[in-house]
């Protein structure tokens, strides 16, 4: 049987593309190999936000040249954002990919495999989503599911409107039938993913016209599925139909990622992010109005062009202020292509590296004792598998997206209540409840 291996880079979009990579494959005949050395096609589908993920792939790409050279009938195949955006040059730069494919080009891969074909292939076009292709899922009981591909947003440092291209929606009808049979198939948690999941339908017309708001009520409707999650939204687009759905939908669970990016309204305007620093503060405080308890997490990027040291003090006094249970921060790196790229007053980079360190040390404090809130409630937990660091306990998530290690007798997908005994800033401690352990 031949056999493939895939090499997942990014967002959680990308993850859910490569399941369906995966998917398609095995209903072609491949089976997946955890060794990329055993594979008679390697993958990788690639992300293009930072340079970071760029200078891991071409290391990747040195070993299956390797292989490559050692047999050369294997094939190797890039995809996602990073072969859109160097579409041009992929196969000058790198002779021994035989097949490049965008975002929106994934379906091409099987097209690819099934021809007589000898020379390198790439395909570029917007077309089509890869929602409805087979999947391959990482967990029976959790799956993705592709509500929209593409954003509208223009902002100055992000590279993914020009590997994704413009927003279109799946129509609602669509999607209730794909959780429907995902609900038939075991499934308790789904994930709902765009680039900008809050601004889904507008796009939509006639009968098929739904708000996101209107989304989430029908799925929470769908016998079977216990958990709904979203990400990500955009603050200039988080209306209160929304954030009163997390209190009203039993299935909708207390946790909103809500991207910052930056606290100074100065810095949010070069970002073109088109919201300010009090209009964002605003929708925190109507979750917290609506949803107290809910687990607020966001992105924050440090050292934009032309962020001053007042700036970024005001990103610092967000961070405190809101008290973020979970934050992704990174360092600003220009990619190619981006307007931001071109912009004057680059900050340093030893200036960046030390706001940063200041930075992570609000946002693990304040998670650290918003976490503390937990400590002696009693936790619903889906259970994922065994604790990575221990594996007598086991592993799970609450509804806030908490990371829970505890001490329990369930298998992977059992709902569960744990005793939250301890926190750190960004997991919990527990053991599961005496009444759960008597169930079992």
């Amino acid at each position: 049987m031949r056999r493939y291996h895939v090499t997942t880079f990014g967002c959680q979009m990308n993850q859910h593309d490569s399941e369906r990579m995966k998917g398609m494959l095995e209903s072609l005949g491949y089976s997946e190999t955890d060794s990329r050395d055993d594979a008679d096609v390697i993958l990788f589908n690639t992300c293009s936000i930072r340079e970071a993920a760029d200078n891991r792939l071409v290391a990747h790409l040195g070993h299956a040249k390797r292989l490559k050279s050692e047999r050369p009938d294997r094939i190797v195949g890039v995809g996602g954002c990073w072969a859109q955006s160097v579409k041009d040059e992929v196969f000058a730069r790198f002779p021994f990919v035989d097949v490049a494919f965008g975002p929106g080009q994934v379906h091409k891969l099987a097209e690819f495999l099934t021809s007589d074909s000898l020379t390198a292939q790439g395909f570029f076009e917007f077309e089509g989503f890869t929602g409805h292709l087979p999947a391959k899922r990482a967990r029976d009981f959790q799956a993705w599911v592709q509500i929209s591909i593409g954003c509208n947003c223009v902002c100055s440092y992000c590279i993914v409107p020009s590997t994704r291209g413009r927003e279109v929606s799946r129509p609602p009808g669509e999607l209730v039938c794909e959780v429907e049979r995902l609900a038939a198939d075991g499934v308790r948690e789904v994930t709902l993913l765009g680039q900008n999941v809050n601004s889904y339908g507008r796009d939509l017309r006639g009968d098929e016209r739904a708000s996101f708001a209107e989304l989430l009520a029908r799925l929470d409707a769908i016998d079977g599925i216990e958990r709904i999650r979203y990400t990500s939204p955009h603050p200039k687009d988080m209306r209160e139909d929304v954030i009163r759905a997390h209190a009203e939908l039993p299935s909708l669970c207390e946790h909103i990622h809500l991207p910052l990016q930056s606290g100074s309204t100065a810095v949010l305007k070069r970002m073109r992010r088109t919201y300010t620093r009090e209009r964002y503060l605003d929708r925190v405080a109507m979750i917290r109005e609506h949803v107290p308890d809910c687990a607020l997490t966001t992105d924050i990027i440090v050292g934009f062009p032309g962020e001053t040291e007042a700036d970024f003090e005001q990103t610092i006094s967000v961070a405190e202020e809101v008290g973020y249970d979970g934050a992704f921060t990174f360092i600003f790196s220009p990619r190619r292509g981006t307007e931001a790229a071109t912009l004057r007053d680059q900050v340093p980079h030893p200036v960046k590296v030390e706001r940063l360190e200041r930075l992570v040390e609000v946002i693990q404090r304040r998670a650290r004792e918003r976490a503390q809130r937990f400590v002696g409630r009693s936790l619903e937990v889906l259970i994922e598998g065994p604790s990575r660091t221990d594996a007598t306990r086991l592993r799970g998530r609450s509804r806030h997206n908490k990371v829970v290690n505890f001490a329990g007798l369930g298998s992977s997908g059992d709902m569960v209540e744990v005793e939250i005994t301890s926190a750190t800033s960004q997991t919990l401690a527990g053991t599961e409840s005496l009444l759960a352990r008597a169930a079992h």
